[in-house]
């Protein structure tokens, strides 16, 4: 949209980030996301609507490293690539925030859609293709939900029992890679969004 448009009233469908560029919502263009607009969005979007123990917020970038951690746990030899995927799997929450699952169910489709078209100019823009591979979707699947289970039972407040029937009990997490392992520790802002910055540039294509 034109500056003219939206001085005739026209409504504004994109966004000003603070590395400058304009990102259109209904249109993302690959050009215009930055990695560091996604770490300071992902930094400050709270997982579980705020609703976690602990001085800070659960960030959605915090998750995102635990899922990328999870992913390679559970597959070791996982290309790098597939964990840069891992780590940008939430990475449209920067623009859109977090919304818990029941009222994504509840807006339908049409979210979901927007949320997809977002995260496919992510994955181009990162040299990585729109749709991954079903093998590598179901592999971050798994860990998004091992993940949910050990935020719920950490810092959500969920009972062990209840975490097992909603979100199911994580298989494969034995050993180093047991929750004792993975015990979550909510950072600030900043620490998480350099954090993230951190995985990224180990990540990124050469």
């Amino acid at each position: 949209m034109s500056t003219a448009d939206i001085k005739k009233g026209g409504a504004r469908a994109w966004q000003r980030m603070l590395s400058g560029r304009r990102l259109d919502l209904l249109n993302p263009s690959p050009l215009d996301i930055e990695i560091e607009d996604i770490a300071h969005g992902l930094a400050r979007v709270a997982r579980w609507n705020g609703q976690t123990k602990g001085e800070h917020a659960f960030s959605v970038a915090q998750h995102c490293l635990l899922v990328c951690d999870l992913c390679v746990h559970f597959n070791s030899t996982l290309d790098q690539r597939w964990q840069l995927a891992s780590l940008l799997h939430d990475a449209a929450e920067y623009v859109i925030g977090d919304l818990i699952s029941p009222f994504k169910a509840a807006i339908g489709l049409n979210y979901k859609a927007f949320e997809n078209r977002l995260l496919d100019a992510v994955h181009i823009r990162f040299g990585l293709p729109a749709a991954i591979p079903d093998h590598v979707a179901k592999l971050i699947k798994r860990a998004d939900r091992a993940s949910a289970f050990l935020e719920a039972t950490q810092l959500a407040g969920f009972e062990d029992r209840e975490a097992a029937q909603i979100f199911s009990r994580p298989r494969g997490l034995s050993g180093r890679g047991s929750a004792k392992f993975f015990k979550l520790e909510p950072k600030g802002v900043q620490d998480a969004e350099a954090l993230y910055l951190q995985k990224f540039n180990r990540l990124k294509p050469i």
